[in-house]
């Protein structure tokens, strides 16, 4: 009986609340509901994500929650940064990525099943890819981002495949 009061509750605030801002609009004391709303629509995406987080750690059973909260998470991300920058032709591969970010939280707080970076890999590999090309579009300095990152990716593994080689060496020479 509680739980229904409190649903009740909330709900009762959340109609206040809307009522009250849609007078204040009415009188031009603030800008309208609707173009308020036109703006951080996202922000409803962002709060059910909340939700479905809330709803899994509030008893940590329940991990299945996390794919259906990281997704809308990062496309509640991806769609109110590119309301405000008016940066959407930039910001559509995050929802490729999204998935990815559902499957990984369920990964880190699920049974750590090594199946589930299949999907994730190649979502981010996907989205990473499309970001390289739509960030080269910006123009200045974001056009050496992607080659940047490729020659530093490149110099670490050949540090590493160094490294792992003179092990090997080290080891063959003290046996």
């Amino acid at each position: 009986m509680e739980r229904k009061n409190n649903s009740n509750f909330v709900l009762g605030v959340i109609l206040v609340c809307v009522g009250v801002l849609s007078v204040l609009g009415s009188f031009g004391i603030i800008p309208s509901l609707g173009s308020i709303m036109s703006t951080f629509w996202p922000m409803i995406l962002i709060f059910i994500s909340l939700l479905f987080h809330a709803g899994y750690y509030s008893n940590r059973k329940n991990v299945g929650l996390l794919v259906p909260g990281g997704i809308l998470l990062a496309l509640g991300i991806v769609f109110q940064t590119s309301e405000l920058w008016h940066i959407y032709d930039v910001m559509w591969p995050g929802c490729i990525l999204a998935p990815a970010v559902g499957l990984f939280e369920l990964y880190i707080f699920g049974k750590r099943e090594k199946g589930l970076l299949i999907p994730i890999g190649i979502l981010t590999g996907i989205s990473l890819i499309f970001f390289s090309f739509t960030i080269r579009n910006l123009g200045g300095f974001s056009r050496f981002i992607l080659p940047a990152v490729l020659i530093v990716a490149g110099l670490a593994m050949l540090a590493k495949g160094r490294k792992q080689s003179n092990n090997n060496y080290d080891d063959y020479m003290h046996q």
